[in-house]
Parts: structure tokens; C-alpha cells; sequence
């Protein structure tokens, strides 16, 4: 081994050492933020109380677990959250893409063309919320009397299938352009001299598309996909909008954390099984007693009924 060769090789160990000094902090840092919750939250997995009375808990070990894994209602939620994310996250994937070749190639009015596909993303998710649930209304309403195969007096919310159809459509309109937004920046880092190789070896558009295009892509789309795969599965803010019209039967995994968070496992099937609101649970009316908050729920369905 030549005496350049040593010289090099005790270089790159040394600027490795440095390296990982200089990256230490950081890590350490971000282990304490991230790894202390996370050991924090399965530590208080092992008891069994509830959040109005933190103090008043028993050790049940890994009883909570089972529970839940043994549970219809936490599958059937679980289901439910895993389609709106798949479904979602498909959705946005393509017309997204769609959107980011149009930012991408448009020569006019660029500026104008872009802000205007991530409006939707711009806007607070509650308020996209509302304007939906208003979109979706079976008595003010418009999506009745756009859709040529509904009638102007059917209820989104009055089964399962049209339930999360109302909400998956919300969420993709609210962020697609995120994922546009991803899709884009690997699209910049595509080379303009590999597609117009292509292009004179003559390459249609698709085979430039599938040949070229995708692969250079992939880790952008990787990154895209699995950041809006974990937004999309602990949704939450439509579900808790709607949560006054959807039953419980259409509850996702996130509402049912927040119920039996509050509430012991026996009360938190009984207020889901009848349909209370969760913002009844997240309210004043939080610590009121099941017996209560159902009463309530039915009161107020019956006066929407009248």
C-alpha cells in the first residue's frame, strides 16, 4: 500500500469522525424529542384510566392491547381509516402528478396557474370542512343537483359507502396540491437532455413518461406517497366535522382513541354504538356521564328531524 493510499484513508476517517461529531447534536436532539414521547406513550399503555382522572389508574399490563385487538368496533375503525388513506392517497398521487406536469411545463401565466392549484391546500382544514359538509347538505346543498344518478333529497351521511365517499372527496380536494407540490420538485430534477435524447430516438410521449420520467422520479414520489400515506391515516379533522351527521358505525381509528381516551372501554362503546357527536366529548360536556351526552345526542337529532 502506497503512502498516498494510507494518507487518503486516514483523511476519510478523519472527516467521518468530524462528521459524525457534527451530526451528534442534532441526533441526540431529535431522539429526545421523538423517542421520549413515544416511550412516554407506551408506558401509560400498560394502565387503565382515563384522562379526567389521570391519577386514578391501575397497572393492567398488556390488558389495554388486548382489548383492542380483540374488539370488532376497533378493526371495523381501523378498516375504515386504512380505505380513506389507500383510496386517498391514490387519488392524489395521480391527479396530483397531473397537476405538477401542468406547473411544470406551462409557459403562461405560470405564477398565476400554480397559486391557483395549491389554493385548496392554502386553505384552514376546518374551513374546507364546513364547506363541504355544506356541499354534501341534502337541503342546501349543490352536489345533489350536480350529480345526474342522486336525488336532490339524498343524505350523504345516512350509510357507510356514501359517508366516506363524501369525506374521501373533501380530503383529496384539500390536498392534492401537496402532493403536486412534491411531484413537482422531483419533477425539476429531471434532465432535459435525457427526455430530448429520447425524443429523437424517437420516443413517443408515454414510453418518455414510463421510461424516462417515473424512474428519475422515484424517490420524490416515495417521499410524496409516504407523507401523505401518514397525514391521510390519522385523519381526523373532517371526521370530527362531520362526526355530528356521520353515525358511529363510520368513525375511524382516531375518533375511537379520542372516546376511549375519556371514557373506560364499556362507555366507550356505548356512547360510539349510539352515535354521540365527539365534539360532545371534547367540549364542556366531556365529563358528563354517558347516560347524558346520549340523551343529548338524541334531543338534537330529534330536533333536526322536526
Amino acid at each position: 500500500m502506497s503512502t498516498a493510499t494510507v494518507h487518503d484513508s486516514d483523511r476519510a476517517r478523519a472527516e467521518t469522525r468530524l462528521a459524525r461529531r457534527l451530526v451528534a447534536p442534532a441526533l441526540i436532539l431529535m431522539l429526545l424529542v421523538t423517542a421520549f414521547p413515544m416511550l412516554r406513550a407506551l408506558y401509560l399503555s400498560l394502565f387503565s384510566y382515563t384522562l379526567t382522572a389521570p391519577d386514578d389508574r391501575s397497572f393492567v399490563g398488556l390488558g389495554n392491547y388486548w382489548t383492542a385487538l380483540s374488539d370488532k368496533l376497533f378493526w371495523q375503525d381501523t378498516f375504515n381509516t386504512v380505505l380513506i388513506m389507500v383510496i386517498t392517497v391514490l387519488f392524489e398521487l395521480v391527479i396530483g402528478f397531473a397537476f405538477a406536469m401542468v406547473m411544470h411545463k406551462v409557459i403562461f401565466a405560470r405564477g398565476v396557474i400554480r397559486t391557483s392549484i395549491l389554493i385548496p391546500y392554502g386553505i384552514i382544514t376546518v374551513v374546507s370542512g364546513f364547506a363541504w359538509q355544506f356541499a354534501f347538505s341534502n337541503t342546501n346543498g349543490f352536489v345533489n343537483g350536480w350529480l345526474p344518478f342522486v336525488g336532490d333529497d339524498f343524505n350523504w351521511f345516512s350509510n357507510t359507502s356514501s359517508s366516506l365517499a363524501a369525506i374521501m372527496i373533501s380530503e383529496i380536494w384539500k390536498t392534492t396540491p401537496f402532493m403536486s407540490l412534491l411531484l413537482l420538485a422531483g419533477l425539476a430534477q429531471v434532465s432535459e437532455d435525457m427526455l430530448e435524447a429520447a425524443k429523437v430516438d424517437g420516443a413517443s410521449w408515454w414510453q418518455r413518461l414510463w421510461r424516462v420520467i417515473l424512474p428519475n422520479m422515484r424517490t420524490a414520489i416515495m417521499v410524496a406517497v409516504l407523507f401523505r400515506a401518514l397525514d391521510a391515516y390519522r385523519i381526523f379533522d373532517n371526521m370530527g366535522l362531520y362526526a355530528g351527521a356521520v353515525l358511529a358505525a363510520f368513525f375511524t381509528s382516531m375518533i375511537l382513541v379520542i372516546i376511549s381516551g375519556y371514557r373506560t372501554p364499556e362507555e366507550a362503546a356505548q356512547l360510539q354504538a349510539a352515535g354521540v357527536p365527539v365534539a360532545d366529548l371534547e367540549g364542556p360536556m366531556a365529563a358528563a356521564s354517558p347516560g347524558t351526552l346520549i340523551a343529548a345526542a338524541q334531543t338534537r337529532a330529534a330536533g333536526e328531524a322536526g
